[in-house]
């Protein structure tokens, strides 16, 4: 008769994960400088203390990689995939003028590999301390025969806080208002299946200098938010262009008005090769186009906008035709 089974046998090693908890520890403490849990990491839930704000609206968001992933993982960027993680969540909680305050992150991976979950996490725990963002806890998932060996599935949660008083109202945006665009490090985290084909389809074309730089991390723009409050500057509305590109990140914040926006010409190595095989109607829809954040601010405050964090430009103006029409500069 056959012995009886372990499930370290089955695939899943608990105890070595439970070591890992104490081996990513040091990221996690250096998450906690400026801001602390209510009680200890690795429990089985993060507690906060929100007696600091005086009416605290709790916001919330989820969001992954994308099929950037891939190419990451081939090229074993782990910690800029840990960053981008990051950042296509907090960005999302710094559009309602909310402070970010615990990151949770889920890894599925085939087989344990204490090395590749360390570095993801030390990626995140960089951008995290940037933002002044605790990292609270999180899921790494043994999962064999259902995550493919070369795999790892990511996943990130962040949950924020605002003074219902500081919280952005995109009702209030009128016709005339101002919308001041910020600079992208890069693709970022969307767009990627699309890049990923032509990459596929042409082969050679792109240098792997220009690739490196497609494949930088998703800027945070807590440098923007940061200065804006800071100044006294309240925006109308602010908008993190991701998947739709500017129109259908813009489009969701008002109704029965629009925008005409002339944008820079996008300055990243290389991007002109990927645009050239790309339809010219869906450039727009797809990418951010070198614009990576933008606030919809009164003509009175835009000035200080522009000086809110570095690559600040006057993209466009409120308008009563609906829709957003995108032209780029020297187009």
């Amino acid at each position: 008769m056959a012995g009886k089974l372990t499930y370290e046998q089955a695939g899943v090693d608990t105890r070595r994960a439970a070591a890992l908890v104490g081996d990513i520890g040091a990221h996690v403490r250096r998450t906690q400088q400026g801001r602390q849990l209510w009680g200890a990491f690795g429990l089985f839930a993060a507690c906060y203390d929100l007696s600091a704000y005086r009416e605290p609206v709790i916001v919330t968001g989820c969001d992954g990689v994308g099929t950037k992933l891939e190419l990451l993982l081939e090229r074993d960027l782990l910690e800029t995939a840990g960053k981008d993680l990051v950042a296509m969540s907090v960005n999302d909680i710094l559009t309602t003028g909310g402070d970010p305050l615990l990151f949770l992150d889920y890894i599925g991976i085939a087989a344990l590999n204490e090395e590749k979950i360390t570095r993801l996490i030390a990626g995140m725990a960089d951008y995290l301390v940037a933002c002044n963002c605790i990292l609270a806890g999180g899921e790494t998932a043994e999962m064999p025969g259902i995550v493919p060996a070369d795999v790892i599935e990511l996943s990130g949660f962040c949950i924020g806080c605002a003074e219902k008083t500081d919280l952005i109202d995109p009702a209030t945006v009128a016709v005339g208002d101002i919308l001041v665009g910020y600079a992208s490090d890069s693709i970022h985290a969307n767009g990627w299946s699309l890049v990923r084909r032509v990459l596929r389809e042409f082969p050679g074309e792109v240098s792997a200098a220009e690739l490196a730089a497609w494949l930088q991390p998703t800027r945070l723009y807590h440098d923007v938010t940061g200065d804006l409050k800071q100044s006294g500057v309240k925006p109308k509305a602010m908008a993190h262009i991701t998947g739709g590109g500017l129109p259908e990140n813009l489009e969701r914040l008002f109704r029965g008005m629009g925008a005409d926006l002339e944008i820079p010409r996008w300055q990243l190595p290389g991007i002109d090769k990927l645009l050239s095989h790309v339809e010219a109607q869906d450039r727009c829809h797809t990418f951010n186009m070198g614009i990576g954040w933008v606030a919809i601010v009164a003509e009175s405050q835009v000035d200080a906008a522009l000086k809110a964090g570095p690559g600040g430009h006057v993209i466009g103006r409120m308008v009563p035709a609906e829709g957003v029409r995108v032209r780029v500069g020297g187009a």
